[in-house]
């Protein structure tokens, strides 16, 4: 790779959401972060999905890893940051950054 190359990076945190708190209110209490996430440089591409079993992804792609390790670091930080961790379950949190690879496209 050249150092004109760069490799995307795919933060994916998977969680499980606090006693309470419905689908709904949890998508709603995501959006509130959609201005910030935005805005950072580097973002290319956010989604958030639950499985079957509960589990919820929040996938978001950077176009590095400077920029994914960036957005990581001031995220807590935002206004809207507080009420988000509230929504889900202490302790179930699991963060990866991950080199994109290959991807396919429709």
């Amino acid at each position: 790779m050249t150092d004109t190359q760069t490799t995307p990076v795919a933060e994916i945190v998977t969680f499980t959401l606090a006693n309470g708190i419905t689908p709904a209110a949890f998508v709603e209490i995501s959006r509130q972060s959609e201005a910030f996430v935005r805005a950072q440089p580097g973002f290319m591409f956010r989604r958030l999905s639950c499985g079957a079993d509960g589990r919820w992804s929040d996938h978001v792609v950077w176009r590095d890893h400077a920029a994914a390790m960036a957005a990581a670091e001031a995220f807590p930080k935002q206004p809207f940051a507080a009420a988000l961790m509230q929504a889900i379950e202490p302790g179930s949190i699991d963060m990866r950054h991950e080199d994109i690879l290959w991807q396919m496209a429709a």
